[in-house]
């Protein structure tokens, strides 16, 4: 069982052993994440059509969407079980995850009864054709009915990573994702049930995923903390944690409103430029879940670090783990440099997407080092619980998206649809780093 520290026994060394110690099984698990997107296009690539391609990729990003609304779940836990870590609040730490299930459950229960609303707002400026949009309506109805089962995960490893349990979280999402991949081939390839097949995989999948996620955090019940609603219905700490989980929310909401912007504003120059974009997609989603293991190392060190008040502990946490994900966002520049072009033929089996994959490519190889800043100090600010700070930057970046959109898309194309999401990555990473010295004075406070 793993037991918090007391505020007053001494801090464990920051070392490059214990970056890698909390990062590696996130790195492993979430190395199946994106192996998951591949898959899902992959396997309705085999039909040799574009439609189904394209329907699987806005269905996906419309639920992921709204369900990483709710991101700030997992964000906002790692911040504030962390700082309770640090602290030596052992009460707090079970009782932060009775507050963030119950608003998993029910935040899960509002998006089912608000689904008519959803495709209505998905699909009300929707330029993708007839067919694209009737199979990804498909997709959504099936996926909606385990929101609360989807949100919930988000809650549990945030409160596994807050306790630098990565090794809990890596058997959640493997064996979520593995078992999601399996169905994929079962359903898809063997029962043939294309579109509809990859969605009630994906569904069974987070049903499994929360149970599991819940035998993990078995041991914060072994105290009667969780249920001390005294403690749990705090009205300091609950401001506490909604105004944190608000500010977060803002910026999770303005974030996915610009990657799913992306897929439509690349959808009206038609479904061969939407399955391409859909395609290199999976590479950015590779490197940023890569990327996640070391930004959440981030969010664990620092929050402790916070508990503790002290900012060279901050400091020291930002530096070591920066230096890890700046390797690995080089690393897989050089990667799709090399290799882009076989992993777009196998992912896509339409001659037209292929080509239309290498001429869009080079956007895809500069992303990871020009995403790097963005993506490290997102993890620095979750871990210290500046939620105004990421909102606020967020609010900016957001604008000069607009702003990036409205110029170059006219002139560019599809060019300007990726150049302008670019231009948001610089944005972001530009604006938190202005921020970053103030985060770590206020670390001694």
């Amino acid at each position: 069982m793993n037991v918090p520290a007391d505020a007053s026994t001494p801090p464990k060394p920051l070392t490059h052993k214990r970056v890698l110690k909390i990062a590696g099984p996130i790195v492993l698990s979430n190395a199946t994440v994106p192996l998951l997107g591949i898959v899902d296009v992959g396997v309705v690539g085999q039909m040799g059509e574009a439609a189904p391609i394209g329907a699987v990729g806005i269905g996906a990003i419309i639920l992921s969407s709204v369900f990483w609304i709710f991101g700030f779940l997992r964000m906002g836990t790692v911040g504030l079980v962390g700082q309770a870590e640090g602290a030596g609040d052992r009460a707090e730490v079970s009782a932060i995850l009775t507050r963030a299930l119950m608003i998993a459950g029910v935040g899960g229960l509002l998006l089912i009864s608000l689904y008519p609303v959803i495709v209505w707002a998905a699909f009300s400026w929707d330029p993708t054709s007839e067919e694209v949009e009737v199979l990804a309506r498909e997709y959504l109805f099936i996926r909606i009915w385990t929101a609360p089962f989807a949100i919930a995960v988000y809650a549990l490893t945030g409160w596994l990573i807050a306790q630098e349990r990565t090794g809990a979280v890596f058997w959640v999402q493997l064996l979520m994702n593995g078992l999601n991949i399996s169905l994929n081939f079962l359903f898809v390839l063997g029962f043939e049930w294309g579109v509809a097949g990859v969605a009630l995989s994906t569904a069974i999948a987070e049903v499994v995923g929360a149970a599991v996620g819940f035998w993990f955090c078995r041991n914060a019940f072994d105290r009667p903390d969780w249920r001390d609603w005294g403690r749990v219905f705090d009205r300091a700490r609950m401001i506490k944690m909604a105004l944190l989980n608000v500010d977060i929310l803002i910026r999770s909401a303005l974030l996915v409103a610009m990657f799913t912007s992306f897929t439509f504003l690349g959808a009206q120059f038609g479904d061969v430029t939407l399955a391409a974009n859909e395609v290199l997609i999976q590479f950015m989603y590779l490197t940023a879940y890569a990327m996640d293991g070391f930004a959440f190392a981030a969010e664990t060190l620092i929050a402790r670090a916070y508990g503790r008040k002290d900012p060279a502990r901050v400091r020291r946490s930002a530096g070591l783990t920066s230096i890890w994900g700046l390797g690995i966002c080089t690393g897989f520049a050089v990667l799709f440099f090399v290799l882009g072009p076989v992993f777009i033929d196998v992912l896509a089996k339409d001659a037209e997407v292929q080509a239309a994959g290498r001429v869009y490519l080079p956007w895809m190889i500069a992303a990871p080092v020009v995403g790097c800043a963005a993506w490290m100090l997102d993890g620095i600010f979750i871990g210290a619980a500046r939620g105004r700070d990421m909102r606020n930057m967020m609010i900016i970046s957001a604008l000069i998206y607009v702003v990036a959109v409205i110029v170059l898309i006219p002139i560019f194309e599809n060019h300007g649809v990726w150049l302008a999401l670019l231009v948001s990555f610089a944005a972001r990473g530009i604006t938190l780093g202005v921020k970053y010295p103030a985060l770590e004075r206020a670390a001694g406070d």
